[in-house]
């Protein structure tokens, strides 16, 4: 069979985009796809311009939004492939955080840019990283009251990945802007949530701060401690994992010689880092490696950014200590964790209990379990992502088209 591209990516986030775009301009015949209505991924969700985007809109880039890759027949797309699959939240459980009203803070603030109103409202966001200040100070413009940024990490911390900003200037302009922007809204460090509580929705919320606790009454809880990749896919092609993310060589080449990965997908830091890798794997992919290989310093730059991040915002022992027995922990399942804590990896706990067989299919459940007690799914089976009978039946050329 002969590859109608030359190069497929999956994912339009900012990695994508910068792949697909970059692989175009040097004479490419690209294929993007992505499983969101617009590309942008979450960084530039709801954006009609913009450097990236206005560049994929001049390109020969062959867009598919609202399509999935589901398994390896991603592969007969084209003779290369890029995956920029992007990550997912990291949501660590406490009582009461499956209430209605408790959201991630990525999910929040992909509600209110696609027009959740949230004038008014009373909104605590809790967790850990840049993106609390970014979701706040989005909440703060759209009329919401912010009650509280509750950040798990400590001041030294914070401190210390601060001045470490100076290698960075637009990173401390933006750290900046997002601070002004949440002036009369409370910031407390090494903060968090310990429960919420509600009857039908989320009322109020227990927070600790500095050895006291107290209850704030809110509308919305946003929390989030970081992101996790999304590997299934990659997983499922045969690429090899490394501490959760895609392994990728000098050239952002995985295990799989005609697949590579940029982005989030290699290990989470942020839009420069997935720009430029994404940069990186197009022209390596084009055989254009002195190209290639003049972006490695500003890629070392990012990946110490990244590095920097990680140390400072990850969750401490106590967040991974907030369950009680009868928190759920699979929330599509409802399996609490007192039929969770009893098993040591994760085929002993989906033989005994349906925990990661609902619809998140382990996505969620098993962050969490690979978080507080190190393991997670570990056989990646197709479809790669949750998908309805009726595209694995059109997928399968098993139904025919038929004009309404």
């Amino acid at each position: 069979m002969t590859a109608r591209f030359d190069i497929s990516v999956v994912g339009a986030g900012p990695a994508g985009i910068a792949a697909a775009v970059t692989a175009a301009e040097t004479g490419a015949r690209v294929l993007l796809l992505d499983d969101n209505p617009r590309p942008g991924g979450q960084i530039w969700r709801g954006d009609r311009e913009g450097d990236w985007l206005n560049r994929l809109a001049a390109s020969n880039v062959h867009l598919e939004t609202g399509t999935a890759a589901i398994d390896e027949r991603i592969l007969d797309k084209g003779a290369k492939l890029i995956l920029a699959t992007g990550a997912r939240e990291l949501f660590l459980p406490f009582p009461g955080w499956t209430l209605p009203g408790v959201t991630g803070v990525g999910g929040l603030q992909a509600l209110i840019k696609g027009g959740f109103d949230v004038a008014n409202k009373r909104i605590v966001l809790a967790g850990s990283g840049p993106l609390l200040l970014a979701c706040a100070s989005l909440a703060r413009e759209k009329g919401a009251s912010v009650m509280l940024v509750a950040e798990q990490s400590d001041a030294a911390n914070l401190r210390g990945f601060t001045t470490s900003l100076w290698r960075h200037p637009g990173k401390l302009i933006e750290g900046a802007r997002l601070g002004l922007s949440l002036l009369g809204s409370a910031y407390k460090t090494n903060c968090w949530v310990e429960s919420a509580q509600g009857r039908e929705h989320v009322e109020s919320v227990q927070i600790r701060h500095a050895g006291r606790t107290w209850q704030e009454r809110c509308d919305l809880l946003a929390t989030g401690f970081g992101l996790v990749p999304n590997t299934e896919l990659a997983a499922l092609l045969g690429c090899h994992l490394e501490d959760g993310a895609v392994y990728v060589g000098d050239w952002q080449q995985t295990s799989v010689p005609s697949i590579y990965a940029a982005g989030e997908l290699t290990g989470i830091g942020g839009v420069d880092k997935s720009i430029v890798e994404g940069r990186i794997a197009a022209l390596a992919a084009t055989g254009r490696e002195s190209e290639a290989r003049a972006l490695f310093p500003e890629r070392a730059t990012w990946r110490e950014f990244a590095a920097g991040l990680a140390r400072t915002f990850a969750p401490r022992p106590e967040i991974l200590q907030l369950a009680a027995a009868n928190t759920p922990i699979c929330r599509c399942e409802d399996v609490p964790l007192s039929e969770v804590s009893v098993h040591d990896n994760w085929r002993d706990l989906k033989l005994a209990t349906r925990c990661g067989m609902g619809f998140c299919q382990g996505r969620i459940c098993g962050s969490i379990t690979r978080a507080l007690y190190g393991y997670g799914p570990n056989s990646p089976r197709p479809p790669a992502v949750p998908a309805s009978i009726q595209a694995l039946l059109v997928e399968n050329d098993l139904i025919e088209e038929r004009e309404l």
